[in-house]
């Protein structure tokens, strides 16, 4: 009896042994994914979120000004439409005969 409880537990050993390789064998091909993907990202030089919410805000408070010039100028526009507008013809005075010679 003491012969099968020994084989059950080297075999226990044998198996936790090797549940715990395989976990660290996990975690170092985690690692090493994590690194290559990282070096890939790093490498495809993308823009930081930071700096895009930055640069995303900067265009939308561009695009307002924009249209708030837009407005202004449409307004400006039309207002020097009217005033460019010709005047109603007016009737030529009639020459005063006393003054030509």
């Amino acid at each position: 009896m003491q012969t099968n409880s020994r084989l059950f537990d080297d075999l226990a050993r044998l198996a936790t042994g090797a549940v715990g390789t395989a976990q660290g064998v996990k975690a170092e091909w985690e690692n090493l994914f994590h690194q290559r993907l990282e070096r890939f990202i790093s490498d495809m030089d993308l823009v930081p979120r930071e700096e895009f919410d930055a640069v995303k805000a900067m265009a939308v408070l561009l695009r307002e000004e924009n249209d708030a010039f837009k407005s202004r100028l449409e307004a400006l526009e039309k207002k020097v439409a009217t005033l460019s507008k010709p005047a109603p013809a007016r009737k030529a005075k009639a020459a005063n005969p006393k003054t030509d010679k």
